[in-house]
């Protein structure tokens, strides 16, 4: 018995973790022409189909949404948003299309424009504000997909009162698919998108037709402006002051830029700078803004004027369904009830997508970090968890729509404020003073945007602490169980290195490790004879000095360097790396493999704490070398008669 549980225990663990990444290069990392074919290529209207999924699907509650929070002023707000999407988000993302178009979106931006630990630390904590995004998006969808279900005539109030168990099922439902493997379909989200917006069209245009027939609908809702606001600048201002809640209807941008690998260019692309693509991303980007933009005033108009506002409270029929309830009213229950599954397939869709970008996002940047378990680069553990987390969110704002406004507009606004100061930040660096004064303005609005949401709606933030804290935490623990891991992709020598390391293969080589770089011979040779003193190393064996410094201890892993130097009749291996030991574990090695004999590397004590020494290399990659490298050769290699020698005297 017990040996047919530890076989499925077993099994079952080969499977969870089945498709296992390696980490991804670096977010600023050129792909090669085969890199870039692996990626099947589609024309840019299909693309933004894909990322239509989540962007246009917002329709399905954000009307709603809006009207709760804006009342009459509703339409007038929602101008507002459309002003901010073409006039600041749109020209910004067009931007980052044209510096990322390798899909890495804004957060690696601030890898380029950043470096060490601040990069790092602040990638990690906007992958929290992504985390919220996708999360938020996947659960949000899905309780308005439940409400959708709900309040079907057909159902005849037999689900009533069951909305959190439904969207905990359509959440599971999604978890399920991914578990079993799902890939990305470009053909049915161009199914989904098109017969959505089709359908929505129709329902707007409708609405749009009867107020233009019965015009006193208007007269009434000016003079609910007027009894309410005493003066234009007065609707405006609080137009303004509740934007922030409409702020959910500016998602898309940051997937948009996200999918762009995905996008057809020009058959003569150049894999590093694909000009046909980042044309055709600036097109999919304004017909989406544009297309959506539309759709956004239009239905915020007639759902309005044309929908009670007692509708749109809590367990009112146009509560988070506020086209639905106009679909089922002007058109009947068969229509409705087609528009009804329309929008279930496409907000299930938008959970789809953003699992399918949190499944993305974590691989690209925590494993690269050395900051993410190895459990972490496998997708079905990654699944598990997430929908583990949809479940907790679903449960704590018990599947209200309009309660997860504010976290997924949070999300949205704080990604849009990060893209926004990177913009500034790239186009100031590159001297474009007009375009940096712009942004610089684009980014203020979505920075007091941003502030004035969390400030209302707290949850948010709670929410993305949350993710940031978790993902921080785990990042420490897992770069301080990974520490002693060789951390080196791979080892290149120049030719100078190699013609010292291949001119001495016939005894082991013996390394002098040197922390200053010098060109005084009579340096190098003084520091040969302390060695040879303090470590007894026998007078005629012929030494080479090996000098590893930090470049950025924020990396983890990397292809390490190694240059060749002569000083005088010296023979000296320089290199820049991350970490001091893992970098001279891993050159040992490769000299062994390169010469056949097992080398040996002399270093000093040292003389500080060991505390001190632990913290100085988890932080500055450096600290009592001598150990530290040989902990690094025995985890590399476990055959000691081939590990590489470390020796210490002083």
């Amino acid at each position: 018995m017990t040996r047919q549980s530890n076989s499925l225990g077993r099994s079952f663990r080969n499977w969870l973790l089945s498709g296992a990444r390696a980490p991804t290069p670096p977010s600023y990392f050129e792909p090669d022409e085969d890199v870039e074919a692996q990626n099947e290529k589609h024309p840019w209207w299909k693309v933004m189909c894909l990322t239509g999924v989540d962007y246009f699907s917002t329709l399905g509650y954000q009307p709603g949404i809006a009207a709760l929070a804006a009342g009459a002023l509703s339409p007038i707000a929602t101008l507002i948003l459309v002003l901010v999407t073409l006039l600041g988000a749109l020209p910004m993302y067009r931007r980052v299309a044209k510096e990322s178009p390798h899909g890495q979106g804004s957060i690696s931006m601030f890898e380029n424009l950043l470096s060490y630990w601040p990069s790092k630390l602040l990638a990690l904590a906007l992958i929290g504000f992504v985390a919220t995004d996708f999360v938020i998006t996947i659960t949000l969808s899905a309780a308005d997909a439940a409400v959708h279900v709900v309040e079907n005539p057909y159902v005849n109030g037999y689900l009533e009162g069951l909305n959190i168990p439904l969207t905990l099922f359509l959440v599971a439902l999604l978890g399920g698919v991914f578990l079993k493997g799902f890939k990305e379909a470009v053909g049915l989200a161009v199914v989904l998108v098109v017969t959505y917006i089709a359908m929505s069209v129709v329902v707007i245009a409708d609405g749009l037709a009867f107020v233009t027939r019965n015009l006193d609908v208007v007269a009434n809702w000016r003079s609910s402006l007027a009894a309410q606001f005493h003066s234009p600048w007065l609707m405006i201002g609080t137009a303004l002051f509740v934007f922030p809640k409409l702020a959910l209807g500016l998602s898309g941008f940051e997937t948009g830029v996200t999918v762009m690998p995905l996008v057809k260019g020009d058959p003569n692309d150049k894999a590093y700078r694909p000009k046909g693509r980042i044309r055709n991303t600036k097109k999919l980007l304004t017909t989406a803004a544009l297309v959506m933009s539309a759709l956004l005033l239009g239905s915020s108009f007639v759902a309005t004027l044309l929908i009670p506002p007692e509708a749109f409270l809590a367990g009112g029929a146009a509560n988070g369904r506020a086209l639905a309830y106009l679909a089922h009213e002007n058109f009947g229950p068969l229509f409705g009830t087609i528009y009804d599954l329309s929008t279930i397939m496409i907000l299930w869709f938008a959970g789809a997508s953003a699992m399918s970008g949190l499944l993305n996002i974590v691989p690209r940047y925590l494993p690269r970090y050395g900051m993410a378990p190895d459990w972490a680069q496998a997708t079905r553990p990654l699944v598990l968890l997430f929908t583990l987390i949809g479940f907790a969110i679903t449960l704590i704002f018990r599947a209200d729509v309009t309660a997860q406004g504010g976290a997924y507009a949070t999300g949205v606004l704080v990604l849009m404020s990060s893209a926004a100061l990177a913009v500034t930040l790239s186009t100031r660096r590159l001297g474009e003073r007009g375009l940096s004064g712009v942004f610089a303005a684009i980014t203020v609005v979505f920075v007091l945007t941003t502030i004035l949401n969390v400030f209302e709606r707290p949850d948010g933030l709670v929410i993305a602490s949350f993710f940031i804290a978790a993902i921080l935490g785990i990042s420490l623990l897992s770069r301080v169980a990974r520490a002693t891991e060789l951390r080196v992709d791979r080892v290149e020598f120049d030719h100078t290195a190699l013609r010292f390391i291949l001119g001495a293969r016939n005894a082991p080589i013996r390394f002098i490790a040197n922390q200053l770089e010098t060109s005084d011979p009579d340096e190098l040779r003084l520091r040969e004879l302390d060695v040879r003193y303090d470590t007894h190393l026998p007078e005629g064996d012929p030494v080479m000095f090996l000098e590893v410094h930090v470049a950025d201890a924020s990396n983890f892993s990397e292809v390490l360097d190694v240059r060749g130097v002569a000083i005088g009749s010296f023979q000296v291996l320089r290199a820049e790396t991350s970490a001091v030991p893992n970098a001279v574990a891993a050159i040992l090695l490769a000299v062994r493999d390169l010469t056949g004999h097992v080398p040996h590397v002399y270093f000093e004590w040292n003389d500080e704490s060991g505390v001190r020494n632990a913290l100085k290399f988890l932080i500055a990659g450096e600290g009592d070398t001598a150990p530290l490298t040989h902990e690094v050769l025995r985890v590399a290699e476990k055959n000691l008669g081939q590990r590489p020698m470390v020796h210490v005297g002083g």
